[in-house]
C-alpha cells in the first residue's frame, strides 16, 4: 500500500480485493488494485480471453430536467443531438471557456429528462461544480446527482462500476448474470438497463477502453459484490489498474492529465473527431477551439528494439536534433514487447517516420505510427 493511502477513498469492492491479496495503491486518490498477482499476465488474461476491471471511482452522475438536452448541448464540444433512442452512448469532451479539455467523458441518452454521465475520478469534484455552475448561469431547470458513494447522502442510490473486457467477456457475462441476456445483441456504445431480484437495477453498456469487446456494468453499489462473485465464478479474471494503462495505452486510448488536461485544446490532443465545429451549435470553448486550431498531431510511438519506457513529457526530437514534440504517456507494449508512448508532436511529422526519444538522458530510436497499436487482440 503506498505512503498516505489511509486517507484514500475506497469503492464497495475494496474488501474483496483483499480477500484476492491484492496489490493495493493510489488510483486517482482511491485505494484499488495494481496487480493481483502478474501485470503481464492479466494483461494477456484481457487480449486472450476476458479481464475484469474495479472501475468504481469513476463518478456515475444523472441529469435529470426539462432542460437537460439543452444544457448538456452547452457543456458538451461533441452534439448530444445525436443521441435519440434510448441507451445510446456517446464519446465527448467538456471545454473551458480557453478551449481546454476540462474532462473527457461518456454520456448516455436514458430518456427525453434523463442522461447519465460517467466522469473521470480525478476530475469528477470540479467536473460537477462546473457542471452545476453552468446550468445555474442559464438558469436551467436540471437536477444534478452524483452516484458515488463518497457523494453526500442524495435520494438515490451509489453505482459501482465494473468492466469485463476480452474476446470472451461478453459471452462470460451473460452466462455468469441472467439478467443481462437482454444486452445480447447490443451494438457497440450502446446501454441497456435491467433488473433482477437477486441485483436490483443493472446498466449494461457496451463500451470501455481496453481495446478489447465487452461490456461496462453499472450495478447499485450494495449489490457490487454479490456481481464481482457472480462473474469470477464464470471463470472472468481479476484485473488490476497496472494491465488496465498497457491496455488501454496500446488501444491508444486517452487519459486524462496525461494526454490531456484544461491547458490542451481536443484537436491537439487528437480529438478533433469528437468536437462539433461544423454546426451552428454553440458550446463552451468553442469559439477558443476556433481561434487556436490545430498546433500539434497526436501520434503514436514505437520505439522498436526498446523496452525502455520514456517518462511523460518527455523530448521528442527529429534527425537534426531539434525538438519536434513531447511524450504524455508511455509503457512498455506486453503485445508488441517494446515500449511504446503517445505523444504531441509537430504538424510536419509524418506517419512512418523516424525520431528520437529521451529515456533518462539516452536517445532511443522510434518510428511514428498511427494508434491504436493494438486492437481486437492484434
Amino acid at each position: 500500500m503506498t505512503k498516505g493511502s489511509l486517507h484514500l477513498q475506497q469503492t464497495p469492492l475494496y474488501d474483496h480485493h483483499r480477500l484476492l491479496c491484492a496489490r493495493i495503491g493510489d488510483v486517482d486518490g482511491w485505494k484499488l488494485p495494481v496487480a493481483y498477482g502478474s501485470q503481464i499476465e492479466e494483461h494477456y488474461a484481457v487480449r486472450g480471453d476476458a479481464g475484469m476491471f474495479d472501475m468504481s471511482h469513476m463518478c456515475v452522475v444523472d441529469l435529470h430536467g426539462p432542460d437537460v438536452r439543452i444544457v448538456l448541448g452547452k457543456l458538451l464540444a461533441n452534439d448530444v443531438g445525436k443521441l435519440k433512442t434510448p441507451g445510446k452512448a456517446l464519446y465527448s469532451c467538456m471545454l473551458n471557456m480557453s478551449g481546454g479539455v476540462i474532462d473527457d467523458l461518456v454520456v448516455y441518452y436514458l430518456g427525453e429528462q434523463h442522461f447519465r454521465v460517467v466522469l473521470n475520478a480525478q476530475t469528477a469534484v470540479g467536473d460537477i461544480a462546473w457542471i452545476r455552475s453552468k446550468i445555474d448561469e442559464a438558469k436551467g431547470e436540471v437536477t444534478v446527482v452524483p452516484r458515488r458513494q463518497d457523494w453526500p447522502a442524495e435520494a438515490v442510490e451509489p453505482l459501482a462500476v465494473i468492466a469485463v473486457q476480452g474476446p470472451k467477456a461478453r459471452e462470460k457475462v451473460l452466462r455468469a448474470i441472467p439478467a443481462a441476456r437482454p444486452a445480447e445483441k447490443l451494438k457497440p456504445f450502446n446501454s441497456i438497463m435491467v433488473h433482477d431480484p437477486e441485483v436490483g437495477e443493472l446498466m449494461v453498456a457496451r463500451t470501455g477502453k481496453t481495446g478489447e469487446d465487452g461490456f461496462e456494468l453499472l450495478p447499485l453499489a450494495r449489490h457490487a459484490g454479490r456481481i464481482w462473485d457472480m462473474l469470477r465464478s464464470a471463470g472472468i479474471d481479476a484485473v488490476g489498474h497496472a494491465a488496465w494503462d498497457t491496455l488501454r495505452l496500446e488501444a491508444g486510448v486517452h487519459r486524462n492529465g496525461k494526454d490531456m488536461d484544461h491547458l490542451t485544446s481536443p484537436l491537439d490532443a487528437g480529438l478533433g473527431w469528437s468536437v462539433d465545429l461544423d454546426s451552428d451549435r454553440d458550446f463552451f470553448g468553442k469559439s477558443a477551439v476556433c481561434a487556436r486550431r490545430q498546433t500539434q498531431q497526436f501520434v503514436g510511438l514505437a520505439l522498436e528494439g526498446s523496452a525502455a519506457v520514456p517518462p511523460a513529457h518527455s523530448t521528442v526530437t527529429g534527425d537534426e536534433g531539434a525538438v519536434i514534440g513531447k511524450v504524455t504517456s508511455a509503457t512498455y507494449s506486453p503485445t508488441l514487447r517494446i515500449a511504446i508512448a503517445l505523444a504531441r508532436v509537430a504538424p510536419e511529422v509524418r506517419i512512418g517516420s523516424c525520431v528520437n526519444v529521451e529515456v533518462y538522458g539516452n536517445k532511443i530510436a522510434a518510428r511514428v505510427v498511427r494508434t491504436p497499436f493494438v486492437r481486437s487482440g492484434t
